[in-house]
């Protein structure tokens, strides 16, 4: 079962998987060791699936047991912890997920030593939870660390190591490094193709998907949409039409279209894919949100205005309890919302959410971010609405000196 997992084979892996588990518990007792690793591992097949509620039973049952059983810090337990935090984050329970992640990192260098393989799993789970909640820079940190340690421990070529280079290549692209990010990804798709994985593993199909992104933010928009166009039609075959990842593809297939100027194939898309996360995943997942955000995007450019309008208040409000205020996809609900206000010609409301933008991306993306400088051009325009000449001229030249920085 473990071997078909690795490879891929996730209906294999559930049905001997669920075979184990139930004799284990015959055999063996619903306590015994076994029964509980069985328990863990028969939860990872779940999460693969996206059946994360599932998943998230099967773990606490196994984290509560292997703590009576094996004590608090036995390697066993911290496995439970970690991987019931995996669920959590995949559930989009961030909060909760980081703090059991930092107590599993903690006890596990103690438990296991600082480059213990575990232990860098932990250092890597956190940083990508860290991403989840907007602190790129404290994630960029980690993830650094942890890839330069798996090339040590475990090879450069080793799935792990492979995970790590493109977990960091994800943040270098949320951080705006595009060129670095796109050199990451490209590694890292051709070495799980050609050398580890197969090109139907869904850690390729990932890398694939993590790779027409950064084309997509560089412009190579005909290269993004072949890509994301062979993702999804893969992600349906080897996963499902509903699983959580084919799903993301349909979304990210929807971004390109509506980047190519696609937008009526864009909108069907992403009512395609709202209606099915609201299933899968719940009305308030953050996938979920991120779909009715981008759906509101694709209202706004068909001239639907007061549908987006609708859906940003809403997406904004969720996004706030969800995630926080200071939340990057926060920001972006605030600023496109603003944004659908200008359009309809309400002015100051855009004007005061857009200061709030600017001052919070300063504070959480740097000065020269490209979404700080998007927005300091969207207020100058407002500001110009306004008839706020000096401000808005200001702002432009801010907007101007930034912009031959980047480039």
């Amino acid at each position: 079962a473990s071997t078909y997992y690795v490879l891929g084979k996730l209906n294999a892996a559930e049905q001997l998987q669920e075979d184990v588990l139930a004799l284990s518990k015959v055999v063996l007792g619903e306590s015994h060791p076994d029964t509980l690793n069985s328990m863990g591992k028969l939860a990872r097949t779940y999460c693969a699936f996206g059946k994360f509620n599932a998943a998230e039973q099967l773990e606490e049952d196994a984290f509560a047991l292997s703590k009576i059983v094996l004590g608090d810090n036995h390697p066993d337990t911290l496995t439970s912890m970690a991987n019931l935090a995996s669920t959590y984050y995949a559930l989009g329970k961030f909060n909760v997920a980081e703090q059991l992640e930092e107590n599993v990192l903690s006890l596990r260098r103690i438990v296991l030593g600082n480059n213990h393989p575990d232990t860098l799993t932990s250092l890597a789970n956190l940083a990508d939870t860290y991403c989840a909640l907007g602190k790129f820079n404290t994630a960029e940190q980690l993830e650094e660390d942890v890839l330069s340690l798996r090339k040590i421990v475990l090879g450069n070529n080793h799935p792990d190591t492979l995970t790590s280079m493109a977990n960091l290549a994800r943040t270098y692209r949320v951080l705006g490094k595009f060129d670095a990010a796109e050199q990451l990804e490209e590694d890292v798709l051709s070495l799980r193709n050609k050398i580890v994985l197969g090109d139907r593993h869904p850690d390729t199909l990932n890398s694939m998907a993590n790779l027409a992104s950064t084309y997509r933010a560089l412009g190579n928009l005909d290269a993004a949409e072949q890509l994301e166009e062979n993702v999804l039609s893969l992600c349906k075959i080897v996963l499902g039409n509903n699983h959580p990842d084919t799903l993301t593809s349909m979304a990210n297939l929807a971004d390109t279209y509506c980047a190519l100027g696609k937008f009526n194939a864009a909108e069907q898309l992403e009512e395609d894919v709202l209606f099915l996360r609201k299933q899968v995943l719940g009305d308030n997942h953050p996938d979920t949100l991120t779909s009715m955000a981008n759906l509101a995007r694709t209202y706004y450019v068909l001239g639907k205005c007061s549908a987006a309008e609708q859906l940003e208040e809403d997406v904004l409000s969720l996004r706030k309890q969800v995630l926080g205020d200071g939340h990057p996809d926060a920001l972006t609900s605030m600023a496109n919302l603003a944004r659908t206000y200008r359009v309809l010609g309400k002015f100051n409301a855009a004007k005061q959410l857009e200061e709030d933008v600017l001052s919070l991306r300063k504070q959480v993306l740097g000065d020269n971010h490209p979404d700080t400088v998007t927005s300091m051009a969207s207020l100058a325009s407002t500001y110009h609405a306004l008839g706020k000449f000096s401000a808005a001229e200001q702002l432009e030249e801010d907007v101007f000196s930034l912009s031959k920085i980047e480039l």
